[in-house]
């Protein structure tokens, strides 16, 4: 059931705030899907491309999004999105996502959003497609891409 009066933030991951995020996880059978935020936070310090923030829902961390954001080119996309699984079907993650998009409309050039995702049961296109992308027919390596055009 959605938490329609909770407010979903994205905040920038701090020293005292990393260990929280760095628990958050999705269930066993989504694990496949995702990147945890470890590898993801490790990453994004070695990508000049990379932008993330934490999901909050009120002042409780309940997810993760990681861009990457070229603006030269200029190329944006999901790199990773995650609701920690207590959380997930509470309206947080369609929220935030929202977020996201108008973040990425307010970049140079921004025209689309671009992500990726691994096929399989229980993979998250479901939610991407409500969220407005839809596939191109593309591939990156094994992982479908979908975009939204903004």
């Amino acid at each position: 059931m959605p938490a329609t009066n909770v407010k979903v933030t994205l905040r920038e991951i701090t020293g005292e705030t990393l260990e929280a995020i760095l628990k958050l996880e999705v269930s066993d059978d989504q694990k496949r899907f995702v990147a945890s935020n470890a590898v993801s936070i490790a990453q994004a310090h070695f990508s000049e491309y990379a932008w993330f923030r934490a999901i909050y829902a009120d002042d409780m961390p309940v997810g993760f999004v990681m861009l990457y954001l070229d603006q030269d080119k200029p190329l944006y996309g999901v790199w990773r999105f995650m609701i920690d699984e207590e959380h997930q079907r509470k309206g947080y993650g369609s929220r935030a996502m929202q977020q996201v998009i108008e973040y990425v409309k307010g970049l140079p050039e921004a025209r689309e959003l671009m992500l990726s995702y691994a096929p399989g049961e229980g993979n998250p296109s479901p939610f991407y497609g409500k969220c407005g992308f839809v596939d191109t027919g593309e591939c990156m390596g094994d992982e479908k891409v979908m975009k939204l055009t903004l």
